[in-house]
């Protein structure tokens, strides 16, 4: 079972990144500390989420999936987490009209973007329950509804990260899936909110 970790040690990402350059490394910054600002194009808010394009804020913190921590841990010591978070407590749902999954992302990628934004999980909404690409163009860097694609894939997805049940069952009811399965699905999450998310489910770092 893998985890999603939270990590503060910024300059020690950024130094292990730099000895394999080519090397995937994904690591979103937690878009609660306000130390992030919003940029229009494409090109400028890909450098804005880069670790290594960023001036950290103090007390700068960083989501990492478990494929990212192993290829970080690769290049030294085990690298220090504050958090680590079950993968399986933070579910993604895709529904029955998933297509296109060769550019899928990574789950764990997946995850740490959603916990980044202190949401419990997603919903894949790349395309509307007649088949139609949902079009969404974000409008600030806290916008629930985020694109991300595999590395090299064709097609960029759509996902929109849930805050909280409650919000989960609106979303699921009222968005663009309109499938049964997604609020039967939403109903059954596990936690409330974020801070039951962790007080739940995280694990300090040793």
């Amino acid at each position: 079972m893998g985890r999603v970790y939270l990590v503060s040690d910024h300059g020690e990402i950024v130094r292990r990144r730099r000895e394999r350059p080519g090397m995937l490394i994904e690591a979103w910054p937690d878009l609660y500390l306000g130390d992030l600002f919003w940029l229009g194009s494409d090109e400028a808010r890909r450098a804005a989420y880069a670790v290594e394009h960023r001036e950290p804020a103090p007390g700068a913190l960083y989501w990492i999936g478990e494929a990212s921590k192993t290829a970080l841990d690769g290049l030294g010591r085990p690298l220090a987490w504050d958090l680590a978070i079950d993968e399986t407590s933070v579910p993604i749902y895709y529904g029955p009209g998933l297509t296109e999954t060769e550019s899928l992302p990574g789950e764990d990628s997946v995850r740490a973007r959603v916990l980044s934004a202190h949401a419990i999980a997603a919903v894949w909404t790349t395309y509307d329950a007649s088949g139609a690409r949902v079009e969404h163009l974000p409008t600030s860097p806290i916008d629930p509804t985020f694109h991300l694609r595999r590395p090299g894939g064709k097609t960029v997805h759509l996902f929109r990260a849930l805050a909280s049940r409650a919000e989960a069952v609106d979303v699921t009811a009222a968005g663009p899936l309109h499938d049964s399965g997604a609020s039967d699905w939403a109903v059954k999450l596990a936690v409330e909110d974020f801070a039951d998310l962790i007080r739940r489910y995280a694990t300090p770092g040793q």
